[in-house]
């Protein structure tokens, strides 16, 4: 089952047949994109999915398709706060699910930024690494408890981490110039380090964990692109893709986009993704640092996969947001 899907799969083929009644899904960032879509999709197969966003207003509305479909097909779905930009709602939002005592089977870690202008967020944190990382970090490692033998954790990285490893000597840019994607790259291998880590811990007690990249699609995370830059990016692309006997780019759509979240969540078996990165519904193979690949190749850089740095970057980010899991 774990080899039939690809990258034009959607997410109700890849749940196609499976029933999730009975099991409990935490989604971030399922007021757009591929959370609202990832949501639908595990909720339509009878899950209990708590959606966790920053706006729950925005949240509602654009979850309204998500309801309908959990209670058409013996699902449920409810909303939480949280903003991954601020540690105290982070950690409020973990501490309610704690006491509510009920444990998850899967965790997505789906929301992030990109490409952002230089900021901070309210912990003082660069921007994106803040967000995307160090949100997720303290968030998973409070709820960790309630994910017992069988439970996974999916943490949504990219093919960007392939524009730079994680920094940990200067993870805020305060001694390096700052520039958008390098931040957001620094940010995407944290993803992929973070689920080698958390693998690592917990695997004995048969939780697993993987990063997946959905591929190239058309969501609210490009906000902060020019759309003529984007453009002239895609057009170098269609340049070189011929000589290297590929089609032109595709954007994915939204469905096809979330499909290797759930593949990876629920569908392919733990030990064929624990401690993996995976894409297009199947995981990645490594290229090595130095080789030259194009933006929309497959692969994953050895340097996210690297336990001694996964290990270096836990305790960076223990460090950081002054909290020891």
């Amino acid at each position: 089952m774990a080899n039939l899907f690809a990258a034009t799969s959607t997410t109700d083929e890849v749940l196609s047949g499976v029933n999730l009644q009975g099991k409990r899904i935490l989604i971030t960032g399922v007021s757009a994109g591929l959370g609202v879509e990832t949501a639908r999709s595990l909720a339509a197969h009878g899950a209990h999915v708590i959606g966790a966003a920053r706006d729950l207003t925005k949240a509602e509305a654009a979850t309204a398709q998500v309801q309908r479909d959990a209670s058409e097909n013996g699902g449920s779905f409810d909303l939480v706060e949280l903003d991954l930009a601020n540690l105290k709602s982070v950690r409020a939002c973990g501490d309610e699910l704690v006491a509510k005592a009920e444990p998850f089977d899967l965790v997505i870690a789906n929301a992030g930024v990109m490409a952002t202008p230089f900021g901070h967020t309210v912990d003082g944190f660069e921007t994106q690494f803040g967000t995307n990382h160090l949100g997720h970090f303290v968030l998973v490692n409070r709820i960790a408890p309630l994910m017992g033998t069988g439970s996974r954790l999916i943490n949504v990285s990219s093919s960007g981490h392939r524009f730079s490893n994680v920094d940990l000597d200067d993870p805020n840019f305060e001694r390096t110039p700052y520039e958008p994607f390098v931040a957001y790259g620094r940010s995407k291998t944290a993803n992929i380090l973070f689920a080698v880590a958390f693998d690592e811990r917990h695997r004995e007690r048969g939780v697993r964990a993987a990063a997946v990249h959905p591929g190239g699609i058309h969501t609210e995370l490009a906000r902060h692109l020019d759309p003529a830059q984007l453009q002239s990016i895609i057009d170098q692309l269609n340049k070189q893709l011929p000589g290297e006997g590929k089609a032109p780019f595709q954007w994915k759509t939204i469905p096809q986009g979330a499909a290797t979240s759930v593949w990876g969540g629920v569908v392919a078996p733990a030990d064929e993704v624990g401690g993996k990165y995976c894409e297009n519904c199947h995981v990645g193979h490594v290229v090595a640092d130095d080789v030259i690949i194009n933006a929309v190749s497959e692969g994953v850089r050895e340097y996210a996969l690297d336990s001694t740095m996964a290990a270096a970057l836990w305790k960076k980010s223990e460090e950081m947001v002054e909290e020891s899991f």
